[in-house]
């Protein structure tokens, strides 16, 4: 009989927290369901050390996180200081990481770093830009924030060499490598 209401009140606490999430994101954009994934999957990382790794495709050789959805800089931040918090950091979620993060392979150690941003958290950096996820990148490999003007200024995709790669992806049915 413990065991059955230790399932319920496991099963009750995951829809709860996963309702408060979906909730707390659904501002009309028809992406509330994407946040509310991705929110969960920021709170798993955050949890741990952040790992960067590099893939290559059509962009050429690009970082990544430990799901292997890309990263970008935003050319509006200062290096070593973000200025994306609020809706932004909803739509451009901060790569978080307690303590140092993890350089997989590709990625020069010497370039990571962390920051704290205005919340206090840690942010990681590779040579002094602050890394972010797009909401709309729901799989691995997709470039979907690549060039986008939001928030004030542009997003890139950020090389392993790490500097800001400009160039469109070609279009493709599968949105990313």
């Amino acid at each position: 009989m413990r065991y059955h209401t230790r399932a319920f009140i496991a099963a009750a606490g995951t829809a709860l927290f996963l309702t408060g999430a979906t909730a707390a994101y659904a501002d009309g954009s028809g992406h509330g369901e994407a946040r509310s994934v991705q929110t969960a999957r920021s709170a798993v990382s955050a949890s741990s050390s952040a790992t960067v790794s590099a893939t290559s495709g059509p962009l050429g050789k690009i970082l990544v996180n430990n799901k292997g959805h890309t990263l970008y800089l935003f050319q509006s931040d200062k290096t070593d200081k973000s200025t994306c918090n609020g809706d932004c950091a909803k739509a451009w979620p901060p790569l978080k990481a307690h303590g140092k993060p993890t350089a997989g392979t590709g990625v020069n150690s010497k370039l990571l770093s962390t920051i704290t941003r205005s919340d206090g958290s840690k942010q990681v950096t590779y040579k002094g830009h602050p890394l972010y996820t797009f909401v709309d990148d729901t799989k691995a490999g997709q470039t979907n924030g690549q060039g986008l003007d939001a928030f004030g200024a542009k997003w890139y995709v950020l090389g392993t060499d790490g500097k800001e790669i400009t160039k469109t992806p070609p279009s493709s049915p599968s949105g990313g490598y």
